[in-house]
């Protein structure tokens, strides 16, 4: 790890706290008061990728939550965990209790959609609001982006995720994810996090567990549209992997919005409009 990624991963743990999670311990990040906000991230991320949203959230009066995927981040990484969508959906909700979590505004992202979807199915009255970011809906059809398939597919993805250093993560990253704007030292700590503990074992099972399968659709789609909590799409316009048109566009349907709020930025918009996805999130109202 370079010196000055390692700085910028050291100064990002001291933010958080731990939390005991039955099944997996993990790290947690609470930012000031009001109705709690939790933030789901994706792969090959980690909480780290709402490190500037998080103060943004707090500063619009809302309590700004984001804690790490057993597997990512600074999480634990068990051998025997269910790295599967419904196993780290399963794990959320055990989350959200050791939080003492009754009722969310919940914003979702990447693999997080699917995750976080499976949580709204099984206590829809859990939800408060729900904020939509560049993931996936309809699943059973969805391939994994080019940059990301070789980390699913056996033995290619052990000798792939060997050979991922942060400066080739960071260029995959800058390629799809984010601007230019963001400084090479915090693209960077997106590897060591990803790595971090097992040299990246876990993450290479959540991306094998992806449960593309109708039934697991179907069961989403049909939450989202009988939903009695208020939703929006925001979406980062300049995705190349999970485009506007497609998978927003797919969004904007099963949730049966009016409109897209675009925004600018890429896949990881979070990193390029904090600001606007804060406001956004802050304006819902929630039941």
């Amino acid at each position: 790890m370079s010196a000055a990624a390692d700085r910028v991963v050291d100064e990002w743990a001291a933010c958080g706290r731990p939390l005991e999670v039955r099944g997996a311990d993990t790290v947690v990040w609470d930012y000031g008061d009001g109705e709690p906000v939790v933030l789901l991230h994706g792969v090959p991320a980690s909480s780290f990728i709402y490190r500037k949203a998080l103060p943004e959230l707090a500063a619009r009066g809302r309590r700004a939550i984001a804690f790490d995927f057993p597997g990512l981040g600074l999480a634990a990484r068990p051998e025997t965990f269910d790295y599967t969508w419904s196993g780290l959906s399963a794990w959320t909700d055990l989350a959200l209790d050791a939080l003492g979590l009754e009722r969310i505004h919940l914003v979702v992202h990447d693999i997080g959609g699917p995750i976080g979807f499976d949580v709204a199915a099984r206590a829809p009255q859990r939800i408060r609001s729900l904020t939509v970011l560049n993931t996936i809906v309809r699943v059973a059809t969805f391939q994994r982006p080019w940059m990301m398939e070789p980390y699913a597919r056996r033995r290619l993805g052990e000798v792939v995720l060997r050979s991922t250093t942060e400066f080739g993560l960071e260029r995959i990253l800058r390629h799809a994810g984010m601007s230019s704007q963001i400084p090479s030292a915090e693209v960077r700590a997106y590897a060591p996090l990803l790595k971090r503990g097992d040299g990246g074992r876990a993450f290479l099972r959540i991306m094998r567990g992806f449960e593309r399968r109708q039934a697991f659709e179907d069961r989403s789609v049909k939450a989202l549209r009988d939903r009695p909590y208020p939703a929006q799409v925001a979406w980062g316009q300049d995705d190349p992997a999970l485009t506007l048109a497609d998978k927003g566009e797919q969004a904007r349907e099963v949730l049966g919005v009016e409109t897209i709020h675009r925004l600018p930025g890429k896949h990881f918009v979070m990193e390029d409009s904090p600001a606007r996805i804060a406001e956004l999130v802050a304006a819902q109202q929630g039941g």
